[in-house]
């Protein structure tokens, strides 16, 4: 075999082992989610589709089974799976569900509703996380996702109302354009409290003109921000 030929089936490979390693990985991560308590076959099914390793930094993907927050660009962080899988799985989403995620990040969590509604939007006020998200998305074929650069505070009024939002970084109260574009019999999944305290992660669904709260854990996350980011 020529050299070019050498070349071409060691990246061959590397890149099963390292889809033998991925699989490997998600499914030792599935065993540790189910004795967390994560029941639903559907939220698990989706998260061993997703590698988490493609969403973050070279540096860091050796962590990526780890059941932690990561860093990732742009001062954000990447939730523990554990925690991901708790709030995807509070959410209940159908396929038939319109879902709106504030929040993009490294694209993890949208990879993952990606495979469990037809219709995702993710908001990020960062274009670089944006790009990225992006990219990660067409490399693993999810179709269902649309990240898009704009305030998430504001929501996204033109694709309202949402059977389910999901807010992946802290404020002191539910953004009310975010309440308003709720779906009757919808459910909005967001943490509340101030920085860098301990947080009350919170379910809030809408019966007619009620909003009904309970809290689910208590968690922390980065500060939701409002406008769109003028560099990054």
């Amino acid at each position: 075999m020529s050299e070019d030929g050498d070349d071409i089936g060691e990246r061959m490979n590397a890149g099963a082992r390292q889809a033998e390693a991925d699989r490997e990985a998600n499914a030792a991560l599935i065993l540790s989610l189910r004795s967390q308590g994560i029941r639903s076959h559907k939220v698990l099914s989706a998260i061993e589709r997703v590698p988490r390793r493609l969403f973050l930094s070279a540096a860091l993907q050796r962590h990526a089974a780890m059941d932690s927050a990561l860093p990732i660009e742009c001062g954000q962080t990447i939730s523990q799976p554990s925690l991901v899988a708790m709030m995807t799985e509070a959410l209940d989403v159908q396929s038939a569900h319109r879902v709106l995620e504030v929040g993009t990040g490294s694209g993890y969590q949208a990879a993952i509703l990606g495979h469990l509604s037809g219709e995702v939007h993710s908001l990020e006020r960062y274009r670089t996380l944006v790009d990225l998200a992006r990219e990660r998305l067409a490399t693993l074929k999810i179709g269902s996702v649309e990240v898009h650069h704009c305030d998430g505070l504001e929501g996204l009024a033109e694709k309202a109302p949402f059977d389910r939002i999901v807010v992946t970084a802290a404020g002191p109260d539910i953004p009310r354009p975010l309440a308003d574009q709720l779906a009757d019999g919808g459910k909005l999944i967001l943490p509340l409290g101030p920085k860098g305290t301990v947080q009350q992660l919170v379910m809030v669904e809408r019966r007619g003109a009620v909003l009904e709260r309970r809290v689910l854990a208590d968690v922390r996350f980065v500060p939701l921000v409002e406008g769109v980011a003028t560099r990054l």
